[in-house]
Formats: structure tokens, C-alpha cells, sequence
């Protein structure tokens, strides 16, 4: 089971580190670059991830994919959204056929 609160925990430090200084903190220069960068890490973590899995390192697997999650909340983030969205989106989609949520989509 996911530790939701760890997950709500850096969500809080990521809103925090919104409007400080870009020396201040990783976070912080990332916000600061703006959405291109943001975008750009989670692109390069995403490329990592598949590297791992294609090499069946399941040990970088985690860490990869543990750095995906981290700068896909930094866009989260940059949006003024929080894991609480993609929650409450699981919640919706949760016993729904992946078929047919995909045809939800596509029919707005």
C-alpha cells in the first residue's frame, strides 16, 4: 500500500518552494525555469525509466520511476494542481474499463 501521506507531505514542500528563491532550492529553479524545463525533466525521467525496464534492472526501475512521480508532482505543482487531483481522477476512473474511459474522453 501507497503511503498517501508521504505523497501529500511533498506536495506541501513542492507548494512551498513555489515562490522561493531559484538558489534556494532544486524545486525552486525548476519552478523559476518554467514549463518547458519541468517538462523536460519529466521527459528525461520517463527515458530512464524505460532504459531500466528494457535492461530488467528492477532496482532502477524504482528509482526511476520514483523520479517520474517527483517531477510529474513539480508540474502538478507548477499548475497550482496537487496529488489530490490525480487521486480523485483514479477514484473516478477505478472500475472503469479502460475501453470505456477512453471513449469518455474522446466524445467531450
Amino acid at each position: 500500500m501507497i503511503d498517501i501521506e508521504v505523497l501529500h507531505r511533498v506536495s506541501e514542500t513542492l507548494a512551498a518552494r513555489r515562490e522561493a528563491s531559484p538558489d534556494s532550492s532544486y524545486v525552486s529553479s525548476l519552478f523559476h525555469k518554467g514549463t518547458d524545463a519541468i517538462c523536460k525533466k519529466v521527459a528525461e525521467e520517463a527515458a530512464e525509466t524505460i532504459m531500466a525496464a528494457k535492461d530488467k534492472d528492477l532496482l532502477h526501475v524504482v528509482w526511476e520511476v520514483t523520479d517520474v512521480w517527483f517531477h510529474t508532482m513539480v508540474l502538478l505543482t507548477h499548475f497550482g494542481l496537487s496529488v489530490d487531483d490525480v487521486l480523485a481522477e483514479f477514484r473516478r476512473r477505478e472500475g472503469v474499463s479502460g475501453i470505456d474511459e477512453k471513449k469518455s474522453r474522446t466524445a467531450k
